[in-house]
């Protein structure tokens, strides 16, 4: 299992965190989402046999979040 996280624009509401909650928490290989609306973090444990961390900042930018930095451990 890896783990990303990807730093994006600050979140205006709370329901920013849902949505990106939902939409990649929808995805085949990801396991865990956890989004800090303070922080503008997302962070995803997923498997890099399903699906690549640059797919999920893809996702979270095309929602409307561009992504500042990504982190994949």
């Amino acid at each position: 299992m890896s783990q990303a996280t990807f730093t994006t624009e600050a979140f205006t509401c709370p329901s920013c965190v849902k949505k990106i909650e939902t939409a990649v928490g929808r995805i085949d290989g990801v396991s865990n989402v956890d989004v800090g609306f303070n922080s503008s973090r997302v962070n995803v444990n997923f498997d890099k046999e399903q699906v690549k961390a640059e797919d999920i900042g893809k996702i979270i930018a095309d929602l409307g979040y561009p992504v500042l930095k990504t982190k994949v451990k």
